[in-house]
């Protein structure tokens, strides 16, 4: 089997996730999806702080755990879905990498609830918990990599200028047919940047 890497780009309710695999300097995209987090795609459950602001405390914790829970159930899913089709293809997944904002530790969820900006953060940290758990069941060790600081990481490690970089992962979607967004794009460098490592 082929070793190929896996990449996440979260978003409110769901992420992209590209698999590239190849040498490291000519990777290629065998797949890319959309990964549903939540199962009713509503602003409720895609904002789940946002929701559990306007809740009774006790109530408010509680929905975020079922939203937490049910995040990690799908992403399992979708994993283990994903691994199933990859294997069929005569390829194993073997890393991952996963896109992160800040990066910093969150306060308590009374602290939260009274931050909107903490609400945004904690909302896609939520999302991005439930791929790292996900991950961690179905074996695939997954690195966090700071989305603003992407490109100049992976020009680096692979020594490609960052010009030269982002032409190269626009190129990569080529053969799967518009579109390639730039969700895609960046899960993309991100799992080709976890390919070599």
């Amino acid at each position: 089997m082929q070793a190929a890497a896996l990449g996440f780009r979260v978003h409110s309710g769901w992420a992209a996730a590209v698999v590239v695999c190849g040498p490291l300097n000519a990777p290629v995209v065998v797949d890319r999806r959309k990964i549903q987090l939540v199962k009713t795609f509503s602003y409720t459950f895609r904002q789940p702080y946002h929701t559990a602001e306007k809740m009774e405390r006790p109530g408010a914790a509680k929905f975020i755990r079922d939203v937490r829970t049910e995040a990690k159930g799908l992403a399992v899913s979708s994993l283990r879905s994903l691994q199933a089709q990859m294997a069929a293809g005569d390829f194993r997944i073997t890393r991952g990498a996963l896109l992160l904002a800040s990066g910093r530790a969150l306060p308590a969820l009374e602290q939260i609830l009274v931050s909107h900006a903490l609400i945004h953060t904690a909302d896609g940290e939520l999302f991005r918990e439930g791929l790292r758990a996900a991950c961690s069941r179905c074996d695939i060790p997954v690195e966090g990599i700071r989305e603003k600081e992407l490109f100049a990481t992976a020009s680096k490690a692979l020594g490609i200028q960052e010009a030269a970089l982002k032409r190269r992962v626009a190129g990569l979607g080529k053969s799967l047919g518009p579109p390639w967004s730039q969700d895609e794009k960046f899960a993309a460098l991100a799992a080709w940047l976890t390919l070599g490592r």
